[in-house]
């Protein structure tokens, strides 16, 4: 449920705390759940990181950088939605691993819209444009805002032909850093009149990590996720999965079995998406039932209360069944032995300390 209106300072308290190395939106929320406020996690983040045993340490970001992205974005014209807030898109905000932050530039209003993401290659065919453009168009005559990454190829064509009726990119760096380059125009465009989102401080470049986070986006922004065009291995793939774990749909687009472009999509339609010819196939899918977007609400996704006190026996413990690869949390609780808050107590400190990495379906590692 949104929470109450943030006053400024808990806004750039928010910000610095999400600007924070090691801090993460699972942790974030944690923080937020044990000390109530941006500034009393901001205090006790020394602390915990000393239990978690230091590892890479952390960086906090100040009050002044925080201030200072806050002041760029206004110039430019952006703004910054928190996810407990009514103006979050709140198809994201049932996620655990959204951003706590989302940077917006454009028209808010569309990401709380109806909306279905379109992703394919970025050296797609002439066949793959014209059918992107079609469905965008279709889509956006049915009420529905486009979802795409920016990228060349089918998000271009996703972006431009759904611009009259509404679109959204998914950007992988800063909102003010255009990738790839030539989309500087679409860009601009978009900024007029559709929206452009993202969760990395401005004037970050986008780099290989920073896509796989870009991909969850488009999917959790949306209903559901057409792929067109898609190798086996590409991030067009890594949507889809993001799209299942997330509780939407996926469509793909078949294709020939000569075309490399093609085999991911058609790989998916194997394993089960719907195959989609046309807007009919989407509009049948999605019509008949209410989409199900699962609340997280797994222990090891809630707040860490605030009398769980770990010592270095309890954390023995848990670094015990932790190693390289990734384990369930739920697991890491019952094999340990301990309470599930003490467990994820633990787990905080060594995130924060820069010790442990999550991954995909709750699972942990050792970093």
């Amino acid at each position: 449920m949104p929470g109450a209106a943030l006053s400024d300072k808990e806004q750039r308290d928010r910000l610095r705390l999400i600007r924070s190395s090691n801090v993460g939106p699972i942790v974030f929320r944690q923080l937020l759940g044990r000390y109530g406020t941006a500034a009393k996690a901001l205090e006790a983040l020394p602390d915990l990181i000393r239990r978690g045993g230091h590892g890479q340490g952390m960086t906090l970001c100040s009050a002044d950088e925080a201030e200072d992205e806050i002041a760029a974005l206004g110039k430019l014209g952006a703004v910054l939605l928190h996810f407990d807030q009514p103006d979050y898109p709140p198809l994201l905000a049932d996620l655990s691993t959204a951003p706590p932050i989302l940077t917006v530039r454009g028209n808010t209003a569309l990401l709380g819209a109806p909306a279905i993401g379109v992703v394919g290659a970025r050296n797609a065919s002439a066949a793959g444009i014209r059918f992107t453009r079609q469905l965008a168009e279709d889509l956006g005559a049915q009420g529905y805002v486009v979802v795409s990454g920016l990228a060349r190829g089918i998000d271009t064509a996703a972006h431009g032909a759904a611009l009259a009726t509404g679109t959204v990119a998914a950007m992988a760096g800063g909102i003010d850093v255009v990738y790839p380059p030539e989309n500087q125009a679409l860009y601009e465009s978009m900024a007029a009149q559709g929206a452009l989102v993202c969760e990395m401080p401005m004037g970050t470049k986008p780099q290989a990590r920073h896509f796989p986070r870009r991909n969850r986006l488009i999917s959790g922004l949306s209903l559901g996720v057409v792929v067109i065009e898609a190798a086996l291995k590409s991030g067009s793939l890594i949507t889809a999965n993001y799209a299942l774990e997330q509780g939407r749909e996926v469509f793909a687009v078949p294709g020939s079995p000569l075309d490399p472009r093609c085999r991911g999509t058609n790989n998916l339609i194997r394993q089960g998406a719907v195959l989609t010819e046309g807007i009919g196939d989407i509009l049948e899918n999605l019509a008949p039932r209410a989409i199900s977007i699962p609340r997280q609400q797994e222990l090891s996704l809630g707040p860490a209360p605030v009398a769980a006190e770990a010592d270095d026996t309890a954390r023995a413990a848990v670094l015990e069944k932790l190693g390289p690869t990734p384990t369930e949390v739920d697991e890491v609780i019952r094999q340990s032995g301990l309470t599930p808050e003490l467990v994820l107590t633990i787990l905080l400190e060594l995130e924060l300390a820069g010790r442990l990495d999550r991954h995909a379906g709750n699972k942990v590692s050792l970093a």
